[in-house]
């Protein structure tokens, strides 16, 4: 989807900027307590968190925790597995400053985009700037984790300030930070990209079974401290009790007994449980709300399989 004003907008910036004029994008404060925005950040702390909780680093705020390269330099290095000759601990700003422009060209590099491109570069990284952070991490997202669920159509007003030798131009615009669209089937198609297990279940039977050893292996190796085994992939999951075990242990939470059936009996009880465990990956930000509770509930293969392998994308770093 492209806006011809926009790119022509585009243009003109760059041109001005090849003229020695400075331009800033400053986010309109009101747009800071937009929900989706609020979301959206929400999102990124948790994945990060998620991400590098192996490493004990916490992030709780975007703007604050990322603008010394610490955390992008291990996140980097998490999940690409690059290696930067650089100070894990910057503490001058002559030496964050490096670090960040190290970090930055082997991103851009990795995304196949120059630093003019980019909506982001050194400085704006190092001075806390919220809009260039979020498109930051959003493109490492889309590039590492394209299954973990994001805010669709998030935007901020943001106004762009110019300063020349002839004093300050401002304009305002709306910028979009993340998939942008109008169309019911358009953001349906971005929520179920990269999600391989439909066409798994259409492969031959031996590489089914193949991918459910590994992803039963994976839930084993997790329950492993509650004392509980899964044999059965087709059948364990369906009352949903495993289910809600595994999300608290790989999550990092207690979920109260109180708030789900423990031993259900009634198909109700157990279509109760599997609704909590699908609404808790929700909140934590796994694509699965195009899973239908009761297809769990019946056994269905396909459907638990998804959800299990949702869990795994996530988690397969610890």
């Amino acid at each position: 989807m492209t806006d011809c004003g926009a790119e022509e907008k585009k243009d003109e910036v760059a041109n001005r900027q090849a003229q020695g004029a400075e331009t800033r994008m400053i986010i309109q404060p009101s747009s800071l307590d937009d929900p989706k925005l609020i979301k959206l950040k929400e999102v990124l702390v948790d994945w990060i968190n998620e991400t590098l909780k192996i490493e004990h680093i916490v992030v709780r705020s975007l703007e604050e925790d990322l603008y010394d390269g610490l955390v992008l330099h291990h996140l980097l290095r998490r999940l690409a597995g690059v290696h930067l000759h650089v100070e894990d601990i910057a503490l001058s700003t002559d030496v964050q400053l490096r670090k960040l422009d190290a970090i930055l060209t082997a991103l851009n590099e990795i995304f196949k985009l120059n630093g003019e491109t980019a909506k982001w570069n050194v400085k704006l990284i190092h001075s806390r700037d919220l809009l260039a952070t979020l498109h930051l991490l959003v493109a490492i997202v889309r590039h590492f984790q394209p299954d973990l669920v994001l805010p669709v159509n998030v935007s901020v007003e943001i106004i762009q300030c110019e300063v020349t030798k002839s004093g300050i131009k401002a304009d305002k615009q709306t910028e979009f930070i993340t998939f942008q669209s109008n169309s019911s089937e358009e953001l349906e198609r971005e929520s179920n990209k990269e999600c391989p297990i439909d066409e798994l279940f259409k492969l031959e039977a031996h590489k089914i079974e193949t991918v459910k050893k590994a992803i039963l292996h994976f839930v084993n190796k997790n329950m492993l401290s509650l004392g509980l085994n899964v044999t059965d992939i087709d059948k364990q999951f369906a009352d949903g009790v495993i289910l809600l075990l595994l999300i608290g242990q790989l999550e990092g939470f207690f979920i109260p007994l109180c708030e789900f059936f423990l031993c259900p009996v009634e198909r109700s009880e157990m279509l109760h449980n599997v609704t909590l465990a699908l609404d808790l990956l929700v909140d934590r930000g796994l694509l699965v709300q195009s899973i239908d509770p009761q297809d769990i509930v019946s056994q269905d293969v396909p459907a638990t399989v998804k959800v299990l392998y949702h869990l795994f994308r996530k988690h397969k770093y610890k």
